[in-house]
Parts: C-alpha cells; structure tokens; sequence
C-alpha cells in the first residue's frame, strides 16, 4: 500500500495572548502550514521537483525544517551534542537531495519527533535567555522569529510546489 501524506488539522493562532503564547501560536501554525501542503500526496509526488531548475521538493522541505528545528534550539540554544538529521558537513544539502519516495512517512515521523522534542526542551526557557553564536549574542526569543520567518519562507515556496503539482492553492 502506498503512504499518503495525512491531513494536518492547523492550530488556531492566538489573537490576544502573552509573548511566549504568541511566539509558539504562530510557531506551531507555520508548521502545521508546511504539513497542511504535503496532505493527501503521495512519497512520489513529495519528491517532486516543479519549477526546473530547482530541484526544491515538499519532501525536502520537511526534512530542513526537521534540521533547522533541531539546529537552532536544540544544538545551538541548549548546546546538545547531538548530530544533524540529514546535514553532514561532506553532504551539507543532503536534507534536499537523494530524496526517496519510500521514506516519506519516516521523514514526517522525524519531524513531528523534532518538533516535540524541541519544544519540550525549551519549554522552562526565557525568551531573553541568550546563547553564542558566529553572529555574537541571541536569545531564544531570536530563535522564535527566525523560525517563524524561516517557515513563511518556506510556505511561500510549498505552495508554489503544491500548486504545480495537482492545482491546489489555500491559505
């Protein structure tokens, strides 16, 4: 039988709420979002590459944002020393490329796993609480919108994606 992407139901965003609160609504959203346009698709259609030269896929997608999830709250924030998912430094595309159908549903396992486990990491963390990095002092709070501008980002181009490959558009 083959795998098909499931239906994601996207969380409500918070409208009135406290600055962690908001941060994690739309945090949550975005990812919801990026699952939302991989529904009902096959592995196949997942690795799909729609708009030549790119070789960007919704498949791929998921499997950055799986290490950019871990990168920057786990390893960076926390300091675990813990390995990329996908990202090697010999193969530092490696979350895009070689992309095999057959291992579409693990690679949705691994990011709702990611997703948990980051933010369980980082649920008893202050905003302001702050890390080293190449580009000098961040804090968590940093985190939260960089990844929240990181996935828009990257819904921009799934929908472009998905619409290439069966004609659905939505919000």
């Amino acid at each position: 039988m083959t795998w098909i992407a499931p239906s994601v139901e996207r969380r409500e965003l918070p409208t009135v709420a406290g600055e962690r609160d908001m941060l994690q609504g739309w945090l949550d959203f975005h990812r919801d979002t990026l699952l939302t346009k991989c529904t009902g698709l096959t592995g196949e259609q997942l690795t799909q590459a729609t708009s030549a030269p790119s070789t960007l896929t919704l498949l791929g997608l998921v499997r950055h944002m799986t290490d950019v999830e871990r990168s920057w709250f786990r390893k960076r924030f926390l300091g675990e020393p813990i390995d990329d998912v996908y990202f090697t430094e010999a193969r530092p595309d490696a979350d895009f490329d070689d992309l095999d159908p057959a291992t579409a549903e693990a690679a949705f396992t691994a990011f709702r796993t990611e997703v948990e486990a980051c933010d369980k990491a980082v649920a008893d963390s202050g905003l302001d609480e702050t890390f080293e990095t190449r580009r000098g002092t961040l804090s968590l709070r940093w985190i939260y919108v960089h990844m929240i501008e990181e996935y828009a980002r990257h819904n921009g181009h799934a929908d472009l994606i998905r619409e290439q490959i069966d004609g659905a558009t939505g919000s």
